[in-house]
């Protein structure tokens, strides 16, 4: 499936192919997400391996990697869900726990990380994403209810509130997820695999979100296995295998060569290939991946 290109004019690749500049680094706001040297190790085995990547306000970052290359790590390391072996996690220029205590980022995992059989349903999925913002005894307020309707009507679940979450069709519950973070009002979004599964009406209907999002100035980390629509409306990407190979346009990210390195085959056209190439960003320097 394929997309028109949403994103503003800025953020599209330049006519002439090299690489645009990365986003305005104003001094006085710090980066939505900084990870510098981060390691994570699970007892013997090595998870993440030395990765240090800076995301700005207002971005779609996706992050491409194939099974156990380290992305739902680093989503949970950003979450403050897993200790780091070493190296620093910054989230808006704090800790991960005190980004998730002032509600600035939402997590949409992977389906296989949640319990359907709960009895819970779409609208109180929505409705835990207002938790931080609630009391003690957890009392949604007027406002709470209003931005959980309003989160439901734009990812298109409104006749669908008060079901049981594992009632639904895949796509309609990762719709269900990115309603809460929706509803959080929250300035990060991470979502891992979104589109694993999910009919295409939900895939344009998150895509067209997120697009929405990160216009008001979220910042959005997205794992995802379809290469072919992440140019239409992501702003850089990020080859992940334990450590950042290559981060640049979603253009560049995608070239045969640079894929090579994450999945050691030519993905977009099946064969093997066999090319070395260095690591960018998208700052426009470039070097050996390390």
């Amino acid at each position: 499936m394929s997309f028109p290109d949403h994103r503003p004019p800025q953020d599209r690749p330049p006519r002439d192919g090299t690489p645009r500049d990365g986003a305005p680094q104003g001094d006085s706001e710090p980066p939505a997400i900084e990870l510098t040297d981060l390691t994570v190790r699970y007892g013997s085995v090595l998870a993440l391996d030395k990765v240090s990547l800076t995301l700005r306000p207002g971005r779609i970052c996706g992050l491409i990697g194939m099974n156990g290359s380290g992305k739902s790590t680093l989503f949970k390391s950003i979450m403050g869900l897993v200790r780091p072996s070493s190296g620093s996690v910054s989230i808006a220029g704090g800790t991960p726990n005190r980004a998730r205590a002032r509600g600035l980022v939402s997590y949409v995992p992977q389906s296989e990380d949640v319990d359907w059989d709960f009895p819970i349903s779409v609208r109180e999925v929505a409705m835990t994403g207002r938790y931080g913002r609630q009391n003690l005894f957890r009392r949604a307020s007027a406002r709470d209810r209003a931005a959980v309707d309003d989160a439901l009507e734009r990812v298109g679940l409104t006749e669908l509130a008060d079901r049981q979450i594992g009632k639904l069709s895949g796509g309609q519950r990762k719709r269900a997820f990115v309603a809460r973070g929706i509803a959080q009002g929250a300035d990060i979004l991470l979502l891992d695999e979104p589109f694993a599964g999910v009919d295409k009406r939900s895939e344009r209907t998150i895509v067209d979100l997120l697009v929405a999002e990160s216009t008001r100035g979220a910042t959005i980390l997205i794992s995802t296995h379809d290469l072919s629509t992440l140019p239409s409306f992501a702003t850089e990407a990020v080859l992940l295998m334990q450590r950042v190979l290559v981060h640049d346009t979603p253009e560049e990210a995608l070239r045969p060569e640079h894929l090579a390195l994450a999945f050691g085959v030519d993905v977009l056209g099946g064969g093997r290939s066999e090319s070395s190439a260095p690591q960018r960003d998208p700052s426009g320097s470039s070097g050996v991946a390390r």
